[in-house]
């Protein structure tokens, strides 16, 4: 298995490698996305099939829900809370086919803040995670999948060694710690909920919601990336690596012609960079792939990192 220092080399395709390995393996991923667009465009037979086969809004959403369940439970084990056992198990009593068991959390703890208004954006994010898990559990209904394992401990010192900034890094050992660990998700649900946006077109009132969430977690994201950026220099190059380690993973994106990955710093030349856009001031999108990439600490997606055991549902 390929582990996350295998795939900075990734990075230095050529431009003409990254196209034609976009053509080669990137059908499955590029169809789902773009199939609503091209079949209303006059598309292929083969692009209609594409559409077809792309994953239902409630396999969209228990992808989403999995990582709402690990952005919660590391926030809420930071204010000294959890997650309550109605709101992490499966939504069908009876077992639903691709739902999964219940897992456990490993590590986290509550951090011992020393700036009453970390402490409060701390627990105003985890307010919102929570209701996050709730919302889309209860928009699910009976197929919300369960919580998964979640490992907030191991995952964060095989990312920090990957990363090159520590054999070790525990988020919950002071507030800095706890904003770098917090820099790992944020950019990675904001440009999650972006990619999942033409899966859920069709319907107006869940792109609604998902676009709702998505405005919350790039206030997070802004929130933590102008923190880090006014640090010392050695918190922003340690947010800098993370933001590297992140961009080598994201083949999808890096296949696409996206040379950084769909990723960028706190700082570019030295210079802050607290909104990470594309030229035309957009954020960027991930493929569910290039997530699970991120979520898993592996570039052949599987089980790993923060989900031992892998996430549930259909979108795994």
């Amino acid at each position: 298995m390929k582990d996350l220092f295998d795939l900075s080399a990734r990075r230095d395709m050529s431009r003409e490698d990254r196209r034609n390995f976009f053509r080669r393996s990137a059908g499955v991923t590029a169809g789902l996305v773009g199939g609503a667009v091209l079949s209303a465009c006059g598309g292929s037979v083969s692009e209609a099939i594409a559409q077809a086969n792309a994953p239902s809004e409630s396999d969209v959403l228990n992808f989403a829900l999995n990582l709402e369940y690990l952005e919660a439970q590391f926030y809420l084990r930071a204010v000294g809370r959890d997650l309550e056992a109605d709101l992490k198990a499966s939504g069908d009593t009876m077992g639903l086919d691709g739902v999964g068991t219940r897992g456990a959390v490993t590590g986290g703890r509550a951090v011992n803040f020393t700036s009453k208004r970390l402490r409060e954006y701390a627990q105003e994010i985890a307010e919102d995670e929570f209701n996050h898990v709730r919302f889309l559990r209860k928009a699910l209904g009976a197929a919300a999948v369960s919580q998964p394992a979640i490992d907030l401990q191991n995952s964060f010192n095989a990312a920090a060694k990957a990363a090159g900034v520590g054999d070790s890094f525990d988020p919950y050992a002071d507030e800095t710690s706890f904003m770098i660990g917090a820099f790992v998700f944020e950019d990675v649900g904001v440009t999650a909920y972006k990619g999942a946006a033409g899966f859920l077109a069709k319907n107006a009132a869940v792109l609604d919601a998902a676009a709702g969430i998505m405005a919350v977690e790039a206030y997070h994201a802004g929130l933590v990336r102008g923190f880090l950026v006014n640090q010392a220099d050695g918190v922003i190059d340690a947010a800098n690596k993370i933001s590297a380690i992140r961009g080598a993973v994201s083949s999808d994106a890096i296949a696409a012609g996206m040379s950084n990955g769909a990723d960028q710093g706190i700082t570019v030349a030295g210079v802050a960079n607290v909104v990470p856009t594309d030229a035309n001031g957009i954020a960027y999108s991930r493929t569910p792939n290039d997530v699970l990439r991120i979520v898993y600490l592996n570039a052949d997606k599987t089980a790993g990192g923060f989900f031992p055991a892998g996430v549930n549902g259909a979108v795994a």
